[in-house]
């Protein structure tokens, strides 16, 4: 696995759930209009998670 180094306020980790034809994570309200990244720490096809 690589390793990335991100400045930032806050982490958040969940999971992504299946929504129509593509996939939505959700973040908490108080985020709304800020700018944020995600990161994928997984393969989706890894089970031990």
């Amino acid at each position: 696995m690589d390793r990335y180094e991100v400045e930032g306020h806050e982490v958040l980790e969940a999971e992504v759930k299946p929504t129509g034809n593509g996939a939505h994570i959700y973040v908490p309200k108080a985020w709304t209009g800020a700018t944020v990244k995600v990161v994928r720490v997984t393969d989706p096809t890894d089970e031990d998670e």
